[in-house]
Order: C-alpha cells, then sequence, then structure tokens
C-alpha cells in the first residue's frame, strides 16, 4: 500500500498536519526543561527552589485542567491548541528577560506556573482531536504514530537544548522554544476537523465538568491507572526529574549526562512503543502494568551513579516501562469513552497524572535532607512496585475495557452506573 494512498493513515490531510504541528512542538517543548533547569541553577537554585519552579507549571496544570477539558469539548479542537500553543512561546519569550542571575526566582515561578495553564489546554485538546481527525479503524495506528513521533522529537529536543545551553546559554535557548512552539500552529490552522462530529446540545459549564468526572468514576479502570500513576509520579518521578540534573552535575560536573540521559529514555520508549506495535498481547493492560515497574531502574541509577555511562545506559531500560502506555493507553481510552466527552476524560487523565507530582516535587529538597539521598530514591522504587501491584484487581484493568457482562447490566438497567 502506498503511503498517501486512500484509506491508508497518512491519506487523512487532518491527521498529517496534527501529526507535523505535535512533532514541532514537542522539538521545543523537549528543549525547555533542560534550559530551564539550567537557567534555575546557573541563577544559583537548589534542589528545593528547582523543585518548587517545576512544580508550579505542573500545579496550574492539574488545577485548571477539569476547566480545560470542558472548552476543549466545547470548542474546535484545533483552536483551542492554537491558543494554548501562542500562549506558550510568548511565556518563553518572556523568560529570556525574567531567567537573569539577579532576578528573584519567584518571577520566573510565575511565568512557568502560565505555563502549566497552556499545558492544560493543550493537553485536552491533542488527546481528543484524533477522533475527529482519522475513522474509527484507524485510531490505534494514529495514535502510535502521534506518540512514536512524540518520543523521536523528545530525543532531538534533549540534544539540541543541550548543545545551545552549552553554545549560546539558557537564556536564548529559550527562543528556540518559543519559535518551535509558534511554528506548530501553522499546521494546525490549515487542519478541518469533526470528519466523525456531531452537533450536540451544550449543558451548563459545571454540569458539563461534574459529566466528565463522572465519566471517570463509572469506568473503573480509567480512574484506578490514573490515580495509581498520579501516585507514582509524585514519588518516583518527581525525585529524578528534581534529582537529574543535580546529580549530574556534582558527580560528573557536566550538564551532558543529565541531556543524554533524557535522550536514552525516549530511545527506550520508542524502542518498547514499536515492539507493542508489532507484538500482540492477550491483556494489554497487565503487560502494561508488569513493564511500567521498570522505571525504577531510573531512580535506582540515580542512587548508585557509578559512571555517566551507566546512568545513560540504566535510562535506556528504564524508558522500556513507557512503551505499553504509548501504544496503547490512548486508544483504550478513545475506543471506551463517547467522542463528545473525550476532552474531559483526557483533561482528567492530564489532571491526576500529574496530580501530585507538585508536592513531591516541592518536598525532594526537605525529603533528601530528612532521609538521605540514596535512601529517598530507593524508597521510592520499592514505593512504586508496592503501589502498583495494588490495582490488579479493578475491573477492566486486565484488558483497559470493561468486562462485557458488567457493561450489559449497567445499561439494560437503563443507566450508566
Amino acid at each position: 500500500m502506498k503511503l498517501f494512498e486512500p484509506g491508508s493513515l497518512w491519506s487523512y490531510k487532518g491527521y498529517r498536519l496534527f501529526w507535523f504541528s505535535n512533532s514541532i512542538f514537542v522539538l521545543g517543548a523537549s528543549a525547555f526543561p533542560i534550559a530551564l533547569a539550567v537557567a534555575v541553577l546557573d541563577a544559583g537554585g537548589t534542589a528545593t527552589s528547582l523543585g518548587l519552579i517545576l512544580g508550579a507549571r505542573i500545579l496550574s496544570g492539574v488545577v485548571f485542567a477539569p476547566f480545560a477539558g470542558v472548552w476543549a469539548d466545547r470548542l474546535p479542537r484545533r483552536n483551542v491548541m492554537i491558543g494554548s500553543d501562542l500562549f506558550r512561546s510568548a511565556l518563553v519569550v518572556s523568560m529570556v528577560f525574567v531567567s537573569t542571575p539577579t532576578m528573584p526566582h519567584f518571577l520566573l515561578g510565575l511565568a512557568v506556573f502560565l505555563m502549566g495553564v497552556g499545558d492544560a489546554f493543550g493537553a485536552a485538546a491533542a488527546g481528543a482531536i484524533v477522533p475527529s481527525l482519522v475513522p474509527d479503524e484507524k485510531l490505534p495506528a494514529a495514535n502510535v504514530a502521534r506518540n512514536i513521533v512524540t518520543k523521536g522529537a523528545s530525543i532531538v529536543g534533549p540534544g539540541i537544548g543541550g548543545a545551545s545551553v552549552l553554545l549560546i546559554g539558557a537564556r536564548l535557548t529559550f527562543v528556540f522554544t518559543a519559535v518551535a512552539f509558534a511554528l506548530g500552529t501553522y499546521f494546525l490552522s490549515k487542519i478541518q476537523e469533526d470528519i466523525n462530529g456531531k452537533e450536540r446540545e451544550q449543558e451548563p459549564f459545571m454540569v458539563e465538568l461534574r459529566e466528565g468526572l463522572r465519566t471517570v468514576r463509572d469506568i473503573p479502570w480509567i480512574g484506578a491507572m490514573i490515580l495509581m500513576v498520579s501516585v507514582q509520579l509524585m514519588v518516583v518521578l518527581a525525585a529524578e526529574t528534581v534529582l537529574l540534573p543535580v546529580i549530574s552535575r556534582r558527580e560528573f560536573d557536566s550538564n551532558a549526562p543529565f541531556a543524554m540521559a533524557a535522550i536514552a529514555f525516549s530511545v527506550g520508549s520508542i524502542i518498547s512503543a514499536l515492539i507493542c506495535v508489532k507484538v500482540r498481547v492477550k491483556h494489554e493492560g497487565y503487560v502494561s502494568i508488569f513493564v511500567w515497574m521498570f522505571i525504577i531502574i531510573a531512580p535506582l541509577a540515580l542512587a548508585f551513579p557509578v559512571s555517566a555511562t551507566f546512568l545513560v545506559i540504566a535510562y535506556l531500560l528504564a524508558g522500556f516501562s513507557v512503551g505499553p502506555w504509548e501504544a496503547w493507553w490512548s486508544s483504550a481510552v478513545q475506543r471506551e469513552v463517547p467522542q463528545h466527552l473525550q476532552g474531559r476524560v483526557f483533561s482528567i487523565d492530564h489532571m491526576g497524572s500529574a496530580g501530585l507530582m507538585p508536592i513531591g516535587m516541592a518536598l525532594i529538597g526537605p525529603a533528601v535532607a530528612l532521609f538521605g539521598e540514596k535512601e529517598l530514591l530507593i524508597g521510592a522504587s520499592i514505593f512504586h512496585v508496592l503501589i502498583t501491584f495494588a490495582i490488579l484487581g479493578v475491573p477492566g484493568v486486565k484488558d483497559m475495557k470493561m468486562p462485557k457482562k458488567e457493561i450489559d447490566t449497567d445499561y439494560s438497567n437503563g443507566e450508566h452506573k
């Protein structure tokens, strides 16, 4: 089959444009955290201040996610994405001026907090727009193609970000990020969505907000998986995100291992996602959860930073934990949730997956002082494994799909329980 032959994934122009836009955006977004971390540390920041600033972005994304989901279901999702991308582009430009050695950290934190607002609207719309660009039978392939190119861009992005920081400094690296954000909107502006869409009557805002929350509650496996990841990211990813640049600079006197480890993690996730596309498994949920446990390789490598090479290899292996989620999660949600509710569900996914991370990031500095750096990283790894096993018995987790008997019983009673 030719690449653009009618019926192939790439024959759908709207999806192609979305794919290109997403690739360019992620390229810039992947360079941003490296520039931000270096800018904070160069300005005399500590693990605590870096954690607070990084957490500010996630906190605002969590707070505004439910509202973003309602608007992503009310407005054309293309327009929501364009607005959020341009807003973030303008904010990154402002960081060129606020990220000076003498500038108070709270101003940089404020700009990062506002970035999180744009993240909330962008995530809700991007997760829900795909079903309006391709027919239902193309959803799995479309999600995998998007996720793989996202990871591909995230490989190049940290490399560009790291090289840019070394050559021109963190402040000017923000300019590259802003241009990438703005350029991605060009492709979005050409999209014509809703090839499968239908007009519907809008309910009051708060009614629609509660409807999204109720949908997640009524599909137990979605709520359980979001809660699991939320708690784990608060403990494991928060510790890894804050301590990776700190340990890299302290142990190896360089930002290079930090950037290379981020690249290696993305490479591992791409390889894992490609394997999941090619290999059919009986229970996608169980496989996703089992493989997800291997992310603990990253914090354990930070606890025992033998060498820069060891750290990069460990992050490569840890990246394999993400592949099944990249390949199967979005398609499962799009399959199980009505299209007019998907913006709200994906916004809650965004909110839940990062919901507790700001708390975790803010507490990393004090936790290291209280328990010790190595002890914290080892304890976080053990906690991750225990929490992973805790949700295996939730209905629907096994296949990321509610059992047919339970669904039939619910709807035979005339309601979705």
